[in-house]
């Protein structure tokens, strides 16, 4: 079932650059993504590709200079501010990335508690716990008492009582241990096979391929390829975009000394009638310069690009 549709959506924020003087720029361009009921879909990229701007438009929780361009669709209706407002913190739950979203001056097993939509919260509330392996007296704890795995369990705790169709995970493993990663992926598996969407942004590439139904790869602010996870196996064979295949076998694990594109950091604000990334793709034509290209359906998945 879909749950959410992004079409050709754009950010774009207006900015003063001295005296009177405004700039328009635009990180997210031409952003294309389709979440499934049962399924998690990561969205990678490196740093500043629009990830987590995606997750804020979602919620709708971008700055006041921002405009939002294309549209989100939630269960097939146009995801207005007025329904984001109404869908917040009960369809729509976000994980985090930082352990500062909970609140310091409520204990732990009261702020799990004010997510359960359920007629016996507490109930529901140690059953998370147990879940997640969280003792009891973790209740009473204030989240300065906590230690990070502690406090995101607490996080994904809520996500669990919480009952939401579309849990957004923004970058919920950075710095944890291959061991920590691989339980925090299971408890997204356990949501998924609930039922529920999740929205997986993550840079790291390697726990979205083992943990993803679906991959999203961005960069400069779009959707480049959007493909089964499936896909990221061997030498990259069936990857289409330049960009993504390079991510890939840029991995440590896969040193396959290939030929590939030399890709550097591209800003989603940079403007030009052709691809972003023609500058720095070695396969670029005169019509990735000339020509920005569309998503089009290739090997079961969607690719931006000319020359794939």
């Amino acid at each position: 079932m879909n749950i959410l549709q992004a079409e050709n959506l754009s950010i774009s924020f207006t900015r003063y650059t001295g005296w009177l003087r405004r700039e328009v720029i635009m990180p997210v361009r031409q952003l294309d993504l389709t979440l499934e009921a049962g399924e998690i879909t990561a969205v990678v990229g490196a740093s500043g590709s629009g990830k987590s701007l995606l997750a804020h438009a979602i919620l709708g929780i971008l700055p006041v200079n921002a405009k939002v361009g294309g549209s989100i669709r939630y269960r097939g209706e146009i995801l207005t501010p007025a329904k984001q407002a109404r869908l917040r913190g009960e369809d729509i739950i976000l994980v985090p990335q930082s352990v500062t979203y909970l609140d310091p001056l409520m204990r732990s097993g009261t702020q799990v508690r004010l997510a359960a939509r359920s007629s016996d919260p507490l109930k529901l509330q140690r059953e998370a716990f147990r879940r997640y392996r969280l003792e009891r007296e973790v209740e009473l704890m204030y989240p300065h008492q906590l230690s990070g795995g502690m406090a995101r369990r607490i996080m994904a705790a809520s996500a669990f009582v919480s009952g939401a169709r579309l849990i957004i995970a923004d970058e919920p493993t950075p710095g944890m241990q291959a061991e920590d990663v691989a339980e925090t992926m299971r408890w997204f598996r356990e949501l998924a096979d609930q039922g529920h969407a999740v929205l997986l942004i993550t840079h790291d590439l390697e726990s979205a391929v083992t943990g993803a139904d679906k991959i999203a790869v961005m960069n400069a602010g779009m959707t480049v390829e959007w493909l089964p996870a499936s896909h990221f196996s061997g030498r990259g064979e069936m990857i289409r975009h330049p960009y993504s295949r390079a991510l890939w076998n840029s991995l440590p694990a896969n040193n396959f000394s290939l030929p590939q594109a030399s890709f550097r950091k591209v800003s989603g604000g940079q403007e030009g009638p052709g691809c972003p990334l023609a500058a720095c793709c070695e396969l670029a034509t005169a019509r990735c310069r000339e020509e920005l290209p569309g998503m089009r359906e290739v090997m079961k998945g969607w690719v931006r690009c000319h020359a794939s």
